[in-house]
């Protein structure tokens, strides 16, 4: 078995490659879409590889698409409307556009990689940063309540997609929970028909919604809806997703 180092799951072509087979088109990104509607300009954060950039670039003006891993924005690039948005290398926690939006999104539980408050503290401050008065923002964590890490162990993950260059690829996961931090140490295992299975390690943060409101207060934003799933219910204790939409205070 190939073993590949932290992160490589969003930083390494062996692995970004299979991205998209895995994660499509889903139901965030079509509440992405829909938000978007109207809007002149839009910021992706964790953009990754770009599917959900580039389809609202079809009718929003404005879109810059921003990650950390260039093996992600590679593929963003060569995506068919690839080129009708403005792709950067950077880092939320840090990012400093000198423009605003009229909506910043943040999705795929991309705000669960920042470990600790005070990277998540930035990147609400960032978010503030870049929009506009009034401008909207929406993002995603799942619900510590729920545990959902649990079903990360490879009797209840498996799964198969076909790749045009690998063929039949299985995939499946492993877990590891620190209870003290809050800290999921997950391993990703893609394997190619007939080669050896690689393995990919991340850490994600699962923040409880108390806290994530207070941070948003703290940032200068407030919230409009608390939603529960992507089908908008409100959220509740024991939804399976924390998902705020809201604007700059």
């Amino acid at each position: 078995m190939a073993l590949i180092g932290p992160e490589a799951l969003y930083h390494d072509p062996a692995f970004t490659r299979f991205y998209d087979h895995e994660n499509g088109w889903a139901a965030d990104s079509a509440a992405c879409l829909r938000l978007a509607r109207g809007c002149a300009s839009v910021l992706d954060l964790g953009c990754g590889t770009g599917m959900v950039a580039a389809a609202i670039a079809e009718s929003v003006p404005r879109v810059v698409g921003v990650d950390p891993a260039e093996a992600m924005l590679e593929v963003a690039r060569s995506r068919p409307g690839g080129d009708r948005v403005h792709w950067v290398q950077g880092d939320a926690r840090k990012l400093d556009l000198g423009e605003s939006f009229d909506l910043v999104i943040l999705t795929g539980h991309a705000f669960q990689v920042f470990l600790t408050v005070e990277d998540r503290a930035a990147v609400l401050g960032g978010i503030a940063r870049h929009l506009r008065p009034g401008g909207r923002f929406l993002f995603d964590s799942r619900n510590p309540v729920c545990e959902e890490w649990r079903d990360w162990v490879p009797e209840r993950s498996e799964s198969r997609f076909i790749h045009p260059q690998a063929g039949d690829v299985r995939v499946w996961n492993d877990v590891s929970h620190d209870a003290a931090t809050g800290i999921v140490t997950y391993w990703t295992f893609y394997q190619p028909e007939g080669q050896p299975a690689q393995r990919a390690e991340c850490r994600i943060a699962f923040a409880p919604q108390a806290e994530i409101a207070a941070q948003i207060a703290a940032a200068g934003l407030e919230v409009d809806e608390w939603w529960g799933d992507w089908a908008g219910t409100p959220w509740h204790a024991t939804a399976p997703e924390i998902i705020p939409l809201g604007r700059r205070a």
